[in-house]
């Protein structure tokens, strides 16, 4: 923004760049604030407004030249974690309500889902998966996608067979633990004996107490393991795990009212790990 500009003065920059008429550009410029909920706020100087202020007067003098496309270019990384949660809703609702297609480029795997109608991942300029939110969190196409979109545990196997029809493979595990799930690429075709790699979100994976005892339940994988560390994050609490079978996982249980996300388990002590079938996503390396 320029600073020796007032906010109606800059958002009006570009309609006065083109010649357009002051009372058309006065009218345009109180439409544009209104829009970004600053109606009022056209006197004041840039100096006087927050952060999201300024923010938000930034895209009014890009929105009242009506452009087709805009272009955002992580306009929010400068700004603290509440604020940006903030902007990013109400930039979301401000595309809804003036109907224009934004290109956001963000680093922020968690923006990226919370904004976006469609998703584009890129590796050194080249396209790995694009889609709608949910696809790419349930269905990556690869490790990078899977790994860039949410977190997951890495688990090194094998495959035994794979069925094209349904897209089901069973897989070993470097240390030997056999396990099933869907392939997540549609269009491959693994081999039998093909490098692969299992991916399972950590909210997937159930964490008990080893007295507690999971049993024997069809569809599901459990493993023993004991605490590496526990980390309470308010809503849910992280667990890192060390296991025989599968090295180290990441686990997240939600936390119920008044428990303080115990589980009564501290760093060292035994537990149970388990996680069904479904949670099971099969990349193809």
């Amino acid at each position: 923004l320029f600073p020796h500009m007032d906010v109606a003065q800059n958002v009006g920059y570009g309609l006065r760049q083109r010649k357009v008429g002051k009372a058309e550009e006065k009218r345009r410029v109180a439409e544009a604030l209104d829009l970004v909920r600053l109606g009022g706020y056209g006197g004041r100087r840039i100096w006087e407004m927050s952060g999201g202020q300024q923010q938000r007067v930034a895209l009014a003098r890009a929105l009242v030249n009506r452009p087709t496309v805009l272009l955002l270019d992580e306009p929010l990384g400068a700004l603290d974690l509440k604020l940006r949660k903030e902007m990013q809703l109400e930039l979301k609702a401000l595309q809804q309500e003036v109907g224009i297609t934004f290109v956001y480029v963000t680093h922020d795997q968690e923006e990226a889902l919370t904004m976006s109608d469609m998703i584009v991942v890129m590796r050194d300029g080249v396209i790995q998966q694009q889609g709608v939110p949910d696809e790419l969190y349930e269905r990556p196409a690869n490790r990078f996608v899977s790994d860039f979109i949410g977190t997951s545990n890495f688990i090194p196997a094998s495959l035994v067979s794979f069925d094209g029809a349904s897209g089901r493979a069973t897989a070993k595990t470097d240390q030997g633990l056999t396990v099933t799930g869907r392939v997540t690429d549609r269009n491959a075709a693994p081999i039998v004996g093909a490098r692969l790699t299992i991916a399972v979100r950590p909210e997937r994976v159930e964490v008990l107490a080893a007295d507690d005892g999971a049993g024997d339940r069809p569809g599901w994988t459990s493993v023993t393991g004991r605490i590496i560390q526990g980390t309470y994050l308010g809503d849910q609490t992280e667990y890192r795990i060390h296991t025989d079978q599968v090295g180290e996982l990441l686990a997240r249980r939600q936390n119920a009212a008044g428990t303080g996300g115990a589980l009564g388990a501290g760093p060292g002590d035994a537990v149970t790990v388990s996680w069904h079938e479904d949670a099971n996503l099969i990349l193809v390396d």
